[in-house]
């Protein structure tokens, strides 16, 4: 049945905005539960998530300002309880839930945070021990950082002046609690480390009071990185102490425990010292009794003896030796002599040799016409093959 004159007759746009309408004002704030799913985070800052039970899905966004009061990461799988007003995206024709608040489901927003970023740290390996450093035993300037007015940081003052009067102390403060402590608890220890780039600083100290959760969260905020009291400052330092007090005496030592190992060590010196002088004594005596020290001189002179009969025996042995020499060089001589071919030539022989040295011995030795030479007793004579027989 086509309207009548009087049918007011809507356009798309017109039963949008109506409907916007009936929503906004129906549920100004409400509470909705459900699972986070289909999460984005675009460039703008602003969320876009759906909530979603076992029948039915809900859009929602969060805008940027929400979002960054946010103290945990929405994820998806994540169940929570979020406020917000209804509202209906006319371009779209979409109805959503504009988020102003956000709680995770059975457990705490701050808890759930802590529990994130403890998850996101270990990851990234801040909490092993192969990054904790030992402190040092005998450190001469600390860096401070806590409040200037609390009570932490007399308490620590006070331990660091009775147990080691002599360490030097810089105090950067800042505030431990509230919304900008985590940013100046940061920017106290970077200038810190900004001095010891000029005067070098052993150990910094981040002193804080006990107190809530919600008091203690700056020690949990990324940027910071009793014993109910764990914060993610604690996991990430080198070393943690249940309270002030009990941080400033592990960082400082304790000066009549240190004279008295001082006593006790130069005590155990003098003990040694006194065995080693007493063990030389003894030595020095034992090495005095010899007869060597006692009568330097009569060794000597029984060496000297020594010597004297030594050389005596030796000049005595040389002469035998060169007589025993003599008489074999003379009988060696008087052989030779016997066997010299010039003894033979005396007897009336003769040596005939070629022009080449070598002894004629038989006629087939030489040739015709060849130059020969006759070695006699006394002269030379030469002549010239004129035949062989």
């Amino acid at each position: 049945m086509p309207p009548t004159g009087d049918t007011h007759v809507y356009s798309v746009s017109e039963l949008t905005r109506s409907i916007q309408r009936l929503l906004e004002d129906a549920h100004p704030s409400i509470w909705v539960e459900g699972e986070v799913s289909n999460l984005a985070r675009p460039a703008s800052g602003h969320v876009y998530l759906t909530l979603k039970d076992e029948e039915a899905p809900l859009r929602a966004v969060m805008y940027r300002g929400v979002a960054l009061r946010q103290r945990f990461d929405l994820r998806d799988g994540l169940r929570v309880v979020a406020r917000g007003r209804l509202s209906v995206y006319v371009p779209r024709g979409d109805y959503q839930l504009t988020i102003e608040e956000v709680q995770p489901k059975g457990i705490g927003p701050l808890e759930l945070a802590f529990r994130q970023l403890k998850e996101k740290l270990s990851v990234l390996g801040f909490f092993e021990s192969s990054r904790k450093r030992s402190l040092p035993p005998f450190p001469c300037r600390v860096g401070l950082v806590s409040s200037a007015t609390g009570s932490a940081v007399r308490d620590v003052l006070e331990v660091l002046a009775r147990r080691w009067p002599a360490l030097e102390v810089w105090l950067a403060p800042c505030r431990v609690q509230g919304e900008v402590a985590a940013v100046e608890i940061a920017g106290a220890i970077g200038l810190l480390n900004q001095a010891a780039r000029r005067v070098p600083i052993d150990v910094i100290i981040l002193a804080r009071g006990g107190g809530s959760l919600e008091d203690l969260w700056p020690f949990n905020e990324e940027l910071v990185g009793h014993e109910d009291d764990l914060t993610i400052a604690d996991l990430v330092a080198d070393r943690r102490a249940l309270t002030p007090t009990e941080a400033a005496e592990r960082v400082a030592p304790d000066r009549l425990e240190v004279a008295r190992a001082l006593d006790e060590t130069a005590a155990r010196l003098r003990v040694l010292l006194r065995r080693n002088l007493e063990s030389a004594r003894e030595r020095l005596e034992a090495l005095l009794a010899r007869p060597c020290l006692r009568r330097p001189g009569e060794r000597i002179d029984e060496l000297r003896r020594r010597i004297d009969e030594l050389a005596s025996r030796l000049e005595r042995a040389v002469k035998t030796r060169l007589v025993v020499a003599q008489q074999a060089i003379a009988a060696a001589a008087g052989r030779l002599d016997g066997l010299s071919p010039l003894r033979v030539l005396a007897r009336g022989y003769s040596l005939t040799q070629r022009e080449d040295g070598r002894i004629i011995r038989t006629s087939q030795d030489v040739r015709t016409g060849e130059r020969i030479t006759t070695r006699l007793a006394s002269g030379i004579v030469t002549s010239v093959v004129e035949g062989t027989t």
